[in-house]
């Protein structure tokens, strides 16, 4: 009988003290998936400037203009009006903070007839996204409009890009 007034003793210490403050509220809703603090709503203006996105013809730089500085974006067309140029241009419009934190630079080439350096460097067919990285080196082609999260999540597959980012935990 001790034995069983111990366990019940044990069990009712074990409850703690009775609170009279009233039950917690049921959590909310979780959501599909956490944002991205790309897709965060911008803080107010604080003063900084939105970057803006580097834009070039083809007929004003060359590819060595950008060697060891910039990783050109070459969105190639056979006409403006083609509609995944068009897409093209407003995906790498819209985000100009994740591409200038990468050092990325659009080069634009909508004229075949041009016969641009960038064109007989790389030869593309119709549209055409192609990415290269600082040292001039040609990384991917994407025969239709891409993201510009997807192509930020390739340029920091990107071997000198991850040596920056090493860097960059270093203070260098």
């Amino acid at each position: 009988m001790n034995l069983k007034f111990l366990f019940f003793a044990v069990a009712l210490a074990a409850m703690g003290p009775a609170r009279e403050a009233p039950p917690p509220a049921a959590p909310e809703a979780p959501q599909s998936r956490p944002m991205s603090p790309e897709e965060m709503p911008s803080a107010p203006d604080t003063g900084t400037a939105r970057p803006e996105l580097l834009e070039y013809g083809a007929d004003e730089v060359g590819p060595d203009d950008f060697l060891w500085v910039s990783r050109p974006i070459v969105v190639f067309s056979d006409t403006p009006e083609d509609p995944a140029f068009r897409e093209q241009m407003r995906a790498l419009r819209a985000q100009p903070r994740m591409l200038a934190d990468r050092d990325v630079v659009v080069v634009i080439d909508a004229d075949p007839q041009a016969t641009s350096a960038w064109r007989r460097q790389l030869h593309p067919r119709g549209f055409s996204l192609v990415i290269m990285d600082k040292d001039g080196q040609v990384k991917l082609r994407k025969p239709f409009p891409w993201d510009v999260r997807e192509i930020s999540r390739a340029i920091d597959k990107f071997p000198l890009r991850r040596q920056e980012i090493g860097r960059a935990d270093l203070g260098e």
